[in-house]
């Protein structure tokens, strides 16, 4: 098309190409041969170029909406965990005491269709939720070097400011009662108002395959959940749910202890916890 074009163009002005000089002849000559070597015999180069390079686009938007779609999931997973999490919690029936220790902590439990036993920890802790709540969602990752029932924390995805997929490898119990377990769950992490909130649920993630060695237990939905106590809004009412499924022949009386001391050593735990960075932080500030 091109070349067709300069002819036409040329051809119309022969008369003025008579009066032209050889310099400029060659010069129109010279662009002759470029616009041909442009268009070759079939289309044109950058016809072709323009091809390949829409092709390369509508392949990109293919796999971004495909991992669109991919995040859309988790994120409805976690939003799904924390809905069924509270739920469960705003039925104060039916619930049964499984452990109430000398401070008040207690753990309790219930029963219920098509998930099966899930235990509620209810404590009070000396900081304030906020402060809770950074140490559980920002440094999630840090839980290993704290809590000896816990190997290893660590997030494998982020999708938005709410939702990522972790993997957590949970430790052997005192004598291998129960050997240990690794977890991949999805948590939506959420704010309303001055209560905090921690779901989560089991999920699958293509980074983390099922591990040689290691049983792949299953959990959700589980939930923490903080907000200001009532007697001293500084302080936190802390709530615990945790559904969980350890996999392997276990006898349930064993899981029942086994789950309810767990909660009662995190509470545990997660005080010391914010009592040393409570005052490493009061240290640097007298600095």
């Amino acid at each position: 098309m091109l070349p067709a074009t300069f002819k036409l163009a040329a051809g119309i002005s022969y008369r003025h190409m008579r009066n032209m000089t050889g310099l400029q002849k060659n010069a129109i000559v010279a662009i002759h041969h470029k616009l041909s070597s442009l268009s070759g015999p079939g289309p044109s180069s950058w016809i072709s170029h323009v091809r390949r390079r829409s092709s390369l686009l509508s392949s990109r938007i293919e796999e971004e909406r495909a991992c669109t779609e991919v995040d859309l999931a988790y994120v409805k997973q976690g939003q799904e965990a924390l809905q069924k999490s509270i739920s469960i919690l705003s039925e104060q029936d039916g619930w049964q005491t499984e452990i109430i220790t000398a401070s008040g902590d207690k753990v309790l439990s219930k029963v219920l269709p098509d998930i099966g036993k899930v235990f509620k920890l209810e404590v009070v802790l000396e900081q304030h939720p906020d402060d809770l709540y950074n140490e559980l969602v920002d440094n999630m990752e840090q839980m290993g070097d704290w809590n000896p029932n816990v190997k290893q924390v660590k997030i494998l995805q982020k999708i938005g400011q709410d939702t990522m997929v972790t993997h957590e490898v949970s430790a052997e119990t005192p004598g291998n009662v129960v050997g240990p377990r690794d977890f991949v769950s999805v948590r939506c992490a959420k704010r309303r108002g001055s209560t905090c909130f921690l779901a989560g649920m089991s999920t699958q993630h293509p980074g983390m395959p099922e591990q040689k060695g290691v049983v792949r237990a299953e959990n959700g939905p589980t939930c923490i959940v903080m907000r200001p106590s009532a007697e001293d809004p500084d302080k936190t009412k802390f709530t615990w749910l945790l559904s969980i499924d350890l996999k392997g022949w276990i006898p349930k009386t064993i899981i029942n202890r086994v789950l309810s001391q767990t909660q009662l050593d995190f509470a545990n735990h997660l005080r010391q916890r914010m009592m040393v960075s409570g005052g490493l932080e009061a240290a640097a500030l007298a600095c």
